[in-house]
């Protein structure tokens, strides 16, 4: 009797044990599923992003490929790539573009503000001593002097002709359409952080937010150090382009619109929710590069800052690989169908049809046919890609 009370009473703790096994296994379940963190709200809600989402796992930490936030190690080099206290001037520029809009702007445009400038101050100064009323008793009764309005209707046509030749085609170039080969890099505004996507190379997707300083962060987080870079530009993730290859630039907005720009590129383009903006640019030398969200986009505008690593070919392709993407054939046009935001397609779209067929199952209906379904915003059919448009 007494044994069978005991052999009772281990088979009672053990059905026990294994019931709150399962409870523990419930409670944790949730916590392990939770869906990344959304766009925070403005007043008072941490704005900090998913650091990536729904992307492939990256290397190791310790594999020689990365550097602490993803991308290969580079060191922040002084006066370049950011803004110095002191120095006048714009940034020295490592795109065509740039260089031939710094000299554009020291070779013509200060030239001739200087010189209109200049006479105008000269003219004034002229009139006051000229024309004062000591010296001037008598005013003069002339209304009309046909030599100096020719002067002055033809002299501002000339200076604006002089400024208008380069300007067009520094416009121009600014828009030129990417040729083929050239590696797509897709900028997604939000309130507040970027989110990138490589559409070329596997479609892998990385978020970065601003890196805090030391008596900002909580305990646990990352703070920003010098190796990072300038404070409110250093980001916890940095993108990394290619050196001497083309980039397809294309800027969107989830919510407001954003501006992407980095001014070492002469690049400052608008991301507008429900299109798809585009531009390019080739980057010549290696280093990295900071810039700004330059469009006023809620309380927290300030704070939106773009870290670029430009690295040579194989070492892109090195941490494409490591991110889990993969690099397309060479001088082959780009295909990936690259969708507005919140258009069938996009990526918020896949994750909310994810979540709808993990909560009630896939939906099958073979007696109506799906309506053709188009993005509100350019009437597109929304599987038509946007890509080199």
């Amino acid at each position: 009797m007494r044994k069978m009370r005991i052999r009772g009473i281990a088979i009672a703790a053990g059905i026990a044990l294994a019931s709150l096994g399962g409870v523990a296994g419930q409670a944790a379940s949730p916590a392990a599923t939770a869906a990344p963190q959304a766009a925070a709200a403005p007043a008072g809600v941490s704005n900090t992003a998913p650091t990536t989402s729904a992307a492939p796992a990256t290397a190791a930490p310790a594999s020689p490929e990365l550097a602490m936030d993803g991308a290969p190690a580079m060191a922040v080099q002084p006066h370049i790539g950011q803004p110095t206290n002191g120095v006048l001037g714009l940034q020295t520029q490592v795109t065509k573009n740039g260089e031939f809009a710094h000299w554009m702007h020291n070779a013509i445009l200060m030239p001739t503000i200087t010189a209109v400038c200049l006479l105008v101050l000269a003219l004034l100064f002229w009139v006051m001593f000229r024309y004062r009323r000591a010296a001037n008793q008598v005013p003069s009764k002339t209304s009309h002097n046909t030599f100096i309005e020719i002067i002055w209707t033809l002299a501002p046509v000339v200076i604006l002709v002089l400024i208008a030749v380069p300007s067009i085609g520094l416009l121009q170039a600014q828009f030129k359409p990417a040729p083929s080969g050239a590696v797509t890099l897709k900028a997604i505004g939000n309130q507040w952080y970027w989110t990138y996507q490589y559409p070329d190379n596997g479609g892998f997707e990385v978020t970065a937010n601003m890196l805090k300083e030391k008596d900002q962060v909580a305990p646990g987080e990352r703070a920003r150090t010098d190796a990072d870079g300038p404070r409110l530009l250093a980001t916890d993730n940095r993108i990394v382009l290619p050196v001497g290859v083309p980039i397809r630039l294309i800027t969107t907005a989830n919510d407001v619109i954003h501006s992407w720009a980095v001014p070492a590129f002469w690049i400052k383009l608008d991301a507008i929710p429900g299109r798809l903006n585009e531009t390019s640019f080739t980057i010549d030398k290696p280093g990295v590069y900071f810039g700004q969200c330059s469009e006023l986009c809620g309380a927290r505008h300030a704070f939106m800052p773009i870290a670029v690593v430009a690295v040579p070919p194989a070492q892109f392709a090195a941490w494409v690989k490591a991110k889990g993407g993969t690099m397309p054939t060479p001088g082959k046009a780009s295909n990936a169908v690259i969708p507005q935001p919140g258009a069938d397609g996009s990526a918020a779209k896949a994750a909310e049809a994810d979540a709808a067929s993990n909560t009630t199952g896939p939906v099958e209906n073979a007696t109506v046919a799906a309506p053709a379904t188009t993005q509100g915003a350019t009437s597109n059919p929304a599987g038509a890609g946007n890509a080199g448009q």
